[in-house]
């Protein structure tokens, strides 16, 4: 029984915990946006190219400086955030 009460409690604190947090920060509190997606503050302009050119890969476009991506830290982690964050945009046209 206490381990059941127990995790009713995790699941009730964690309930109220997720409805307290942002889900969009305005833009007028600054931050970095693409492809109507919020990433953050404080990106370097590499950081920034990265996101750009994973989220184009993400949506279907691939693109990617390999020369950057391989020897820029920001450009490849911004890469891997712009990637992940618009997967969800892809469209799959059908005919």
């Amino acid at each position: 029984m206490k381990r059941t009460g127990s995790f009713a409690v995790l699941l009730l604190l964690g309930s109220l915990y997720s409805g307290c947090a942002p889900t969009k920060v305005p833009p007028a509190k600054g931050g970095y946006y693409y492809s109507g997606i919020y990433f953050g503050t404080h990106f370097s302009n590499e950081y920034k190219r990265g996101i750009k050119d994973g989220c184009t890969t993400a949506k279907g476009s691939y693109v990617k400086n390999h020369k950057l991506f391989n020897n820029n830290d920001d450009y490849n982690n911004g890469w891997f955030l712009g990637r992940n964050r618009c997967k969800d945009l892809l469209v799959i046209e059908e005919e």
